[in-house]
Order: C-alpha cells, then structure tokens, then sequence
C-alpha cells in the first residue's frame, strides 16, 4: 500500500481549509483516510486576518515520512515551512529520505566514440540545415 502525505478540503463553499492527511495512494481525494496529521488554512481565521495559518503535529508527519510517506507538492512545501522537513534532515541517515540518496544507476563513459548509425544520422542532420538556409533565401516575397 502506498501512502501519500496530501490536503483533503474541508470548510465552505469559497472558504477552503484543508486538513494534511495520511492516505492511501488509491483512496479518493476526499476519501478515506489513515491518521490526520494537521490543518492548513490559505485564508486565515476570517475576513480580516488574511493571513495563512499551517499547523502540523511534526512527530506524526516525521514518523509517516520515515515509514516512506511520499507527500504531495503542496504538503511537501507546507512541511519545509512548517520546519518539518528541517528536523528529518537535520537527524536523519541516508536510508530515510530517499529523494536525497544518490542513484546508484552507473553512468554511461562520455568519451566513447559514437558508432556508425549515430555517425550517419548526424551528418544527415547537418545536411538538412545547410540546404534549409539556401532555400529560404531566394524564394521571392510577394504581397
């Protein structure tokens, strides 16, 4: 099962608050969910604070992050302003967070020659552009 950290809207019509959630990757947007792990609020407490108010419980995210929890753009952004991300990467070891470790795919050598195919495709490319700039030139413009 694949769980994402993501927002599930809540509140009025045209007054959104959102509640960052722990959930099945597979479960609807406003579906079930596993465990709440805060609010989000874009608007503020109302018309005249317009501020926007993030509250997360940081041992509840902290703890789906490290279970392999892949959060959302939006969670992701709410959780490094929150400081959220800052206390995972602060005391974390390299297994935790899988979208700083390094790939381990070997990279290809950059000095080995091209072969014979990529040869010819190349210099049929080259031809195509130095007969492009000929032709554009001496047609004639009418109006």
């Amino acid at each position: 099962m694949a769980v994402k950290l993501r927002l599930v809207r809540m509140g009025k019509k045209k007054q959104p608050t959102y509640r960052v959630v722990a959930a099945d990757s597979r479960s609807p947007r406003d579906g079930r969910f596993l465990e709440i792990v805060g609010t989000y609020a874009p608007r503020g407490r109302s018309s005249t604070d317009d501020e926007t108010i993030v509250s997360i419980d940081h041992e509840k995210a902290l703890r789906w992050l490290r279970q392999g929890a892949k959060p959302t753009d939006r969670v992701e952004r709410l959780l490094r302003s929150s400081g959220t991300l800052d206390r995972l990467t602060g005391g974390r070891d390299e297994a935790a967070a899988p979208s700083a470790a390094p790939s381990a795919a070997p990279s290809a050598p950059t000095s080995a020659p091209p072969s014979t195919a990529e040869a010819d495709v190349q210099d049929v490319e080259s031809d195509e552009v130095e007969g492009a700039g000929d032709a554009s030139g001496s047609a004639p413009v009418t109006s």
